[in-house]
């Protein structure tokens, strides 16, 4: 086959857009790719193409945002190559920002000065280590609120990411904690010499030490030439040190391609900047742009009402998404009187598509924030109406596996005293001051665990301490790449523990046990710690397959969670000013755009029906229950009148069901109550 003829295959199926993209030469490219416009597909064959071409593939750098979807596009790419490469997608540098970060950290970091044995903090971990500093410095004992652990690593977090002085932060998204600047400087300085201490980087860390690999005039080159081409997927949602992390890793852009959609950017929260993908072309000289707009999801009636929505954005790419899908069908407005009417009316209209053959979980119920679906998910569990919700905790979250876990990092890491605090705070009779006294003992032998055989331990722990310091020493001492086994002797000893603690003991105890068959897959106990620690499974499913129920299922989800979902029937609710724009987000004309661009998501999830719903009327909370005070609230501003022409309008009260006499008949009940009071004055 001639060379022209095996390009021509790696694109086949390929739009003309994307087939450009996918072929493009190797000077910076960005890619534009609308919501739902094969932005994957595009990728996937974009990789392919460049391994066609002969770029080795242990050249290639692919960075996406989760661990599966990197796993996903590996698997893919060696689709597209037809077994011609089978080894491809395993030499392929695939991972998140942070799984390679740590990859190219152990292999370089001593040059930068960092120990090649670290371990990593999740962001609970984290927040437990700044809480410890917080509270040593006297923080937590002010006259005046001092913020929370979780709001400090936030403000922290944000100003290492966004590259901004802590006074900015503060004034832009914590306002309130601006009088405590001088005192935040110093708890962060205590953080960093913690961590330093005890030899464990928090997601920040890992970022700004391949940062500063990059930066190195010796290890900078070295790390640099390992690389061909680099791909970025979901770039609208990098922030400004991941920026720079390009930057240097492609400094004049050659063989980087960056994929995202600026209308799609909704996580300035973290940090995130629309900035990165608005400046691409300015950064790299040279830039090719290839924009996808043929979109695969969405009907048109729903591609027009969101484009004309996304459309009123002060500075964007222009795009404007069509579809081939044929549909007369345009999405609802509808207008409610209360939330009470519009979880009545949902229901209805959920009811009404699944016997009309649409599944539960082809339908989604999206909103701004996770409160906003209190009194839609009572009226469903009235109607017996399963439901899923996105947001919870995670896996890895819950207290059993963080507890299970914490003996498995305390072995890897004698040093780490989040973890060591966590399963030493496990026996009775060991206090936060004990368990830190513990810990000191333990650093200063050299985290040799024997020294805890030597002290005397409080009566109340006597009766578990020696199995305790038994099973450290085991765990220590027990081959790394034996993870199955170390967590099946670390279950066995904390198991009676769970009984004691919690209810529901059993439910927990077969989550360990799932832990424990999932071990197998990691090839020692460091590199499990470390993938759980960047990219947390949501459920232990999560490792083996998509997650799955018994029975169907509704999925209700914040708007930020549904990003990159689809669904046939999509709800958006309280689309009403102070919802959507969240009151909290109207400060700057950048806020405003970006809860536009929040809207613009929602509705680009929907694939055949769209319903957005706003309440007119909201009841307020008084010491807890809701009152019978109210006010009334204006439709979105996102949602003016000009709009209405790219919808039905419809009131939830008129809409009893999908008959077409169902609002002559309401007119009908509403004409016999009159006639009855008529006739009270004859």
């Amino acid at each position: 086959m001639t060379e022209a003829a095996t390009a021509r295959s790696i694109l086949d199926g390929l739009n003309p857009q994307q087939a450009a993209a996918a072929a493009q030469g190797d000077g910076p490219l960005l890619i534009v790719a609308g919501a739902g416009t094969g932005k994957t597909r595009t990728l996937v064959h974009r990789v392919a193409h460049l391994i066609e071409q002969g770029t080795d593939p242990g050249r290639i750098m692919l960075l996406t945002f989760t661990r599966r979807a990197a796993a996903e596009m590996l698997r893919r790419v060696e689709g597209v190559l037809r077994g011609k490469l089978p080894a491809a997608g395993k030499r392929l540098w695939g991972g998140t920002f942070h799984s390679i970060a740590t990859r190219l950290l152990r292999a370089h970091g001593k040059q930068v000065g960092l120990e090649p044995g670290f371990t990593i903090h999740d962001r609970g971990d984290s927040e437990d280590l700044l809480d410890v500093v917080r509270t040593e410095m006297g923080l937590t004992k002010s006259d005046k609120r001092f913020p929370k652990k979780g709001t400090c690593l936030a403000i922290y977090s944000n100003c290492v990411n966004s590259r901004r002085p802590l006074e900015d932060v503060l004034a832009d998204a914590w306002p309130w904690c601006q009088d405590y600047a001088e005192k935040l400087k110093p708890l962060f300085q205590a953080y960093i010499d913690r961590k330093e201490a005890a030899a464990v980087l928090d997601y920040d860390d890992l970022l700004l030490f391949w940062r500063g690999l990059l930066a190195d005039d010796t290890a900078g080159p070295k790390v640099r030439s390992r690389f061909e081409c680099v791909l970025v997927d979901e770039y609208q949602d990098t922030n400004l040190l991941q920026a720079e992390i390009l930057k240097l890793l492609c400094p004049d852009g050659k063989g980087l391609t960056v994929v995202g959609d600026d209308a799609q950017s909704i996580y300035s929260f973290r940090a995130a900047t629309v900035r990165n993908i608005l400046d691409f072309p300015q950064q790299f000289a040279g830039t090719t742009i290839v924009k996808l707009e043929q979109n695969y999801r969405s009907v048109p009636p729903i591609l027009e009402a969101s484009n004309w929505v996304i459309e009123q954005s002060r500075q964007r790419y222009a795009k404007r998404l069509w579809s081939m899908r044929s549909s007369e069908q345009r999405p609802w407005l509808v207008t409610c009187d209360d939330e009470n009417e519009q979880a009545e009316f949902l229901v209805r209209r959920i009811l009404e598509h699944r016997e009309a053959g649409v599944d539960l979980r082809r339908q989604a119920v999206l909103f701004r924030a996770s409160h906003h679906s209190m009194v839609l998910e009572a009226e469903l569990a009235r109607s017996n109406i399963p439901f899923v919700k996105y947001g919870g905790l995670k896996f890895v979250e819950t207290a059993h596996v963080k507890d299970l876990l914490a003996f498995l990092r305390l072995a890897e890491n004698p040093r780490d005293v989040v973890a060591g605090a966590r399963v030493l705070m496990l026996l009775a009779g060991v206090g936060p001051k004990k368990a830190r006294q513990l810990m000191d003992l333990l650093v200063t032998r050299g985290g040799d665990f024997r020294v805890w055989q030597e002290i005397k331990t409080p009566t109340s722990a006597a009766e578990r301490w020696t199995g305790f310091v038994k099973l450290m020493l085991r765990l220590a001492q027990t081959a790394p790449t034996e993870v199955a086994l170390q967590l099946q002797l670390a279950g066995r000893f904390y198991g009676p523990i769970v009984e004691e603690k919690y209810d529901h003991a059993s439910a927990r105890l077969r989550d360990l046990e799932q832990l424990e068959q999932l071990a197998g897959r990691f090839a020692d106990r460091a590199s499990m710690l470390a993938e759980i620690a960047l990219d947390p499974p949501t459920t232990a499913e999560d490792f083996a397959g998509d997650p799955t129920l018994d029975e169907d299922y509704l999925v209700l989800s914040t708007i930020h969670s549904a990003k990159g979902l689809e669904w046939d029937a999509v709800y958006v609710i309280h689309a009403s000013d102070g919802n959507i724009p969240s009151d909290m987000a109207t400060r700057s004309p950048e806020q405003i755009d970006e809860e536009r661009r929040l809207l613009y998501v929602a509705l680009t999830r929907a694939k055949d029906w769209l319903y957005v719903c706003h309440p007119q009327r909201y009841y307020h909370a008084y010491r807890g229950p809701v009152s019978d005070r109210y006010g009334y609230a204006q439709r979105t501003r996102f949602l003016p009148a000009a709009f209405e022409r790219y919808f039905e309008c419809r009131n939830a009260a008129t809409v009893a069901s999908d008959e077409p006499d169902g609002e002559l008949a309401s007119a009908a009940v509403g004409r016999s109550i009159r006639d009855e009071v008529r006739a009270m004055w004859r």
